[in-house]
């Protein structure tokens, strides 16, 4: 038994009753929403450790919901969708979600996809944070309280934007963050297609905490995406 708790978001009674079938067969407990607002109320309420999230959905789509987690919450999102086209699946990857896949599907798949991204979220997760103000991923600390950085024992001076970037970027580990989103979040405002301001930072960054920037280790290029630190 694996375990865990999962959060499944679908207007469709058939799957969610398909999926609850082979879910719970699992050892996971089952919440169950049929849309992006009451999925946001339990979590708003109860502890959720991976989120199944469709596309298409009324009052509040798959989209715009995944949207409003990922301002707060950082557990897995597998998001489904009718929708094949590429641009699609670039669109739910590009907000925030860490798998997509494609409906009609097989329950035994969706089993296997919630499994790996728990694994691998929770293998990141365990000891990658020391204490509120240190985030530690392999030879490289983040030190939030006191802005320094280091890799392996040698301290790494950083702008204060490039500090907040990394830090954005650490934080939401294992999630590929759009150039927008990173934008938005370090400088507050909205970003402009045309903007390379963030891309210009990651190679400063890199420049000084990776041993060779055009094959990173830390801070890796997703294409058409954006950036994440595995």
């Amino acid at each position: 038994m694996f375990g865990g708790t999962i959060l499944l978001v679908d207007d469709e009674k058939e799957i969610v009753d398909l999926l609850e079938i082979y879910l719970k067969n699992e050892g996971f407990t089952l919440l169950k929403a049929s849309n992006g607002i009451e999925a946001l109320e339990i979590l708003n309420s109860q502890h959720v450790d991976l989120i199944i999230l469709d596309v298409m959905m009324p009052q509040m789509d798959g989209i715009e919901a995944c949207m409003k987690i990922r301002e707060e919450k950082h557990m897995p999102i597998i998001m489904l969708s009718a929708k094949s086209q590429e641009m699609d699946k670039i669109t739910g990857l590009s907000i925030g979600a860490d798998d997509y896949v494609v409906k009609p599907f097989s329950p035994l798949e969706i089993t296997a996809r919630v499994k790996s991204q728990l694994r691998r979220y929770r293998q990141l997760n365990v000891s990658s944070i020391k204490n509120d103000n240190e985030i530690i991923i392999d030879d490289l600390v983040i030190n939030i309280a006191t802005h320094k950085v280091s890799i392996d024992h040698n301290e790494v001076r950083l702008t204060p934007r490039e500090f907040a970037i990394l830090q954005v970027l650490a934080r939401n580990r294992g999630i590929v963050l759009s150039m927008e989103k990173i934008y938005e979040n370090v400088w507050n405002e909205p970003f402009w297609e045309s903007n390379n301001t963030i891309m210009v930072h990651i190679r400063k960054i890199r420049e000084k905490i990776e041993k060779d920037p055009s094959n990173p280790l830390y801070i890796k290029t997703v294409w058409g995406i954006g950036y994440t630190i595995e």
